[in-house]
């Protein structure tokens, strides 16, 4: 099947295929070879004409037969996600979570290479996360220029972040992943954004089991 454009494929698949990758991996590190659409819904809650539909969108991987042959799904499923690129990336705001996101995340699995942490407290300079030693944000301008980086991992206050953000763009940023709260869409609608948001995910939490006590009643 031919691949669909670019536009035509919904978010709701895009947003999918980290999951698909993911567990993928876990079952190539497992020594799984080959796995059919039917054994893979199952493993992941979903149906086999979803994920059939899903991996249409981008071409047809799997032999009528035989399935998907892993190792070469991964791999296809890792290029459309772009994991070897290597997109230079920038976090900014070195406080508890921006500490914590880069001492545990392994950016290279995961198409980007962390390169530079900056923060506004200058006591912060010169201590090290990750490897990377923490500068000023006053040195953005010169690193950028050299460095040319793509995306910016912003962990800092919602107050802060509109005017942090048209900095960053105008430096060359093209893409957020936002923790900051702020709406960067606003201003900037040519970027691309992830926002994350905790206390979302939390209050599901606490929707599914107020709900599910309700329904005890």
């Amino acid at each position: 099947m031919s691949k669909m454009t670019k536009k035509s494929i919904s978010n709701s698949v895009i947003k999918r295929l980290p999951r698909y990758y993911r567990f993928i991996g876990e079952l190539v590190k497992q020594g799984t070879v080959r796995i059919s659409s039917g054994e893979l819904a199952e493993k992941m809650s979903l149906t086999a004409s979803q994920i059939r539909q899903d991996l249409n969108c981008f071409g047809g991987f799997g032999q009528q037969g035989y399935g998907y042959n892993l190792i070469e799904l991964q791999t296809e499923i890792g290029k459309i996600l772009g994991v070897k690129q290597g997109y230079k990336t920038v976090l900014i705001g070195a406080g508890n979570l921006g500490r914590a996101i880069a001492t545990h995340m392994d950016f290279s699995e995961y198409g980007c290479n962390l390169i530079g942490i900056f923060d506004s407290d200058e006591k912060k300079s010169g201590s090290k996360v990750a490897g990377l030693g923490i500068m000023p944000v006053s040195e953005m301008e010169s690193f950028f220029a050299a460095e040319q980086p793509q995306i910016a991992i912003l962990c800092i206050p919602k107050t802060a972040a509109q005017e942090l953000a048209d900095k960053l763009v105008s430096l060359g940023i093209k893409a957020f992943w936002n923790f900051s709260h702020y709406d960067i869409k606003i201003t900037h609608k040519d970027v691309v954004v992830e926002n994350v948001h905790l206390g979302d995910s939390i209050m599901m939490l606490s929707y599914a089991l107020t709900n599910s006590d309700n329904e005890k009643q």
